[in-house]
This record gives structure tokens, sequence and C-alpha cells, in this order.
């Protein structure tokens, strides 16, 4: 058996993933063995690769690194190019963002606090609704506590969310935005409408955090391509009134890549700057605990993609379903664990409403990094 064994009877459908696998504490000890991951802390010394046909999975193996160029050579042309480039991807440098006073570099995890300006989101509906120096309040204490990004919202998506008027979410998070400007952290406005994401701009937003990736509204792609703003883009089955409506996969992990890939084709084309784009698996949105679990077994496989990746599993209902249904204020627990798995994985950014609780853990995570990679050989 090779591992190569299985590959000739594909199909010119046929598709390739790859995973980073083998994560190793201390690199150094291995030297000519490993990979880094993007430009992060991170480094695999096995790459894991499926090959689904027909939307079947029908070859899967797992290949050290120092044999990959090997193998890779050995693919069938319409395999080789794609596995080329998927690989490339793993070990891409992101470029730091710049974001007003603050800079992402993507060599360490950040924490993206949540600022809901809403009476009805899933955990946190109407703590600030209609009081913006409260939230300000609340936002300097996320900056304070070291948060990098601080993401606010004026409408919410959770299931069964009715829409709000675009003049009403511009109320809600533009003062909050103002007064929030100089406050260290980047601000980023979570909104699906292109009028908010142009009020909050003028306002001050330095980032713009869109659950429909720029299709629920057809201006949204100009608006934020003029703007210049980095962009992310959430995984999501419907861009329509309901981002929740639908969700029927295949297999959810490569069925959520597949649709994030060519949507960072389709912006690129447009004209976006790739290097300001940010992806989200969109956990949460139109998927069962099982598909959540899945992306979150999967979460290093999405670097295949190329670009920062940002995970948000914060206080959502999957936590509840593991832990015997515990209500949405009792989560703290799951959700740092998922935020702690998300960063082992390489995730760049995690999204929270627990900041300095998850601050503290990535901070702990970081001085074991430290210490295995500064270790003596």
């Amino acid at each position: 058996m090779t591992e190569l064994d299985g590959l000739d009877g594909c199909g010119p459908d046929a598709r390739i993933y790859l995973k980073p696998a083998g994560f190793l504490d201390s690199p150094q000890y291995h030297d000519e063995k490993n990979h880094k991951l993007n430009n992060s802390l991170i480094w695999f010394s096995q790459v894991e690769y499926s090959i689904y046909d027909s939307n079947k999975p029908v070859v899967r193996g797992l290949i050290p690194v120092e044999n990959w160029p090997g193998v890779l050579e050995r693919m069938p042309g319409q395999l080789k190019d794609r596995a080329s480039a998927l690989f490339a991807n793993l070990s891409r440098e992101h470029s730091p963002l710049s974001c007003g006073e603050r800079v992402l570099r993507f060599d360490q995890p950040h924490v993206m606090g949540i600022l809901n300006m809403t009476p009805d989101s899933f955990s946190d509906g109407g703590k600030h609704d209609g009081d913006a120096q409260k939230a300000a309040d609340a936002g300097f204490d996320m900056a304070t506590s070291g948060a990098s990004i601080i993401d606010i919202g004026g409408e919410s998506t959770r299931p069964g969310a009715e829409t709000v008027w675009e003049g009403d979410e511009i109320r809600r998070v533009v003062p909050v935005i103002e007064k929030l400007v100089h406050c260290g952290a980047a601000l980023s406005i979570d909104t699906r409408k292109a009028a908010v994401m142009e009020a909050a701009i003028q306002a001050g937003a330095h980032l713009i955090n869109d659950v429909s990736a720029l299709l629920h509204d057809k201006r949204s792609l100009e608006v934020a391509g003029v703007s210049g703003r980095p962009v992310v883009l959430m995984h999501a089955p419907s861009s329509g009134k309901d981002p929740h409506k639908g969700g029927d996969y295949g297999d959810v992990v490569t069925d959520t890549f597949d649709w994030l890939e060519q949507r960072i084709a389709d912006v690129v084309a447009a004209g976006f700057e790739r290097e300001k784009i940010i992806v989200d698996p969109g956990l949460g949105f139109g998927k069962s605990l099982a598909d959540n679990l899945a992306l979150m077994n999967n979460i290093a496989m999405f670097h295949a993609l190329g670009q920062p990746l940002l995970i948000g599993a914060s206080r959502k209902r999957m936590i509840g379903a593991l832990s015997k249904e515990a209500p949405v204020d009792q989560r703290l627990g799951g959700s740092i664990a998922f935020a702690h798995h998300a960063v082992q994985q390489g995730a760049q950014i995690v999204r929270v409403h627990d900041v300095p609780e998850t601050v503290q853990a990535v901070q702990i995570w970081r001085g074991m990094r430290d210490a295995g990679l500064t270790a003596r050989v």
C-alpha cells in the first residue's frame, strides 16, 4: 500500500482537501519533519488528505510533511494543482491589518469582544440597548481586558429574530462607535446592510463583519470595497431574511469549505483585496449540533483557504446541548473550551462574550507555546 493507492479510479471532478495534523509543542526537536502553519506559533508534522468524488469521500490518508513533495509529484493531474495550492495556503503568511490605532498581527491569536446593542440577542439582548455610554463603558472594559477587536452589532441574527430597519440599526451602533473610536481596540461593525456599514465607517469603524458574506444587501460588496476596510465573510445557508434557513448538507465540512472558497474567489474577482478577507465557518447558523461539532473538529482544514480564520462559538446552544442544557448565562466553561480548542487549531480570532476570561486562557496558551518553542534542545 502506498499513499496514492485508490487515486487512479477518481473521476475528472474529484476534489482534494488538506488538513494540517500532528501539531508539535517543540518543533525544533524535529528539524525538517514539520512545517509552520501560516505565520503562527503552531507547527504541524503531518498532512491529512481527503479525496471526494461525486461528493463522496473515496480516499483518505495521512502523510508526514517530509514526504509531501514526493506524494504531490505522483498525484494525477486534476488533483495535483489544487493540492499544491491548498498546501501553499497552509503556510501562507497573513499580512498585518491596520485598523486605526491598532495593528492586527497574525503571529498570535486575537480575542474579539461582542458588544450587542440589541434588545433581543440570544445571550445579552437588552443589556446595553438605548444606553450608548453604558455600552461604551463595557467596550472600554473589553479593550482594557485585552480584546484586540470589539464587534458592535445592532441587529440580532438568532433564529427567529425580526429584521431591523437600517435606520434603527444605525441609531443603535453609531453613538457607541463614536465613543469607542480611540479605545485602543479595532472596532468591527456587525451588520448585513450597506447603509449601516457606511454610517459605521463614517463614525470610525475599522472592520466589517457580515454574517451574509456581503450577499444580503446588493450594495454591500461595493461599499466594503470602496471603504478599504477588512471584511469577515461568514458562511450561512441563506443570505435572505433568515440566515438559518436551509442547512441541508452532504458533508457540512467540505460544503462549508467549498462555499467559502467560492465566495472568496467572487469577492476578489469583484476587486476586493484578498489580504483584507477573514473567513468564518458560521457555527450555529443553520447547522445542527453534529454539524457544529464536525466543523469544530476540522477547524484546521479551513486554513487551506489561505485567509485568517475567525471562530465564534461563545455561549451558543451547542454548549447547552453538551452540558445538560446549561442556560446561556452558565456557559462560560464551554465557551472557553471551544475558544481554546480553536486557538490550538490555529484560529487567528475568537469571537466571545466573556473577554477577560478568554484573554486569560489565550495568554496561558501563549505562555505554554513560548515555553515549548524556547525549550533547550
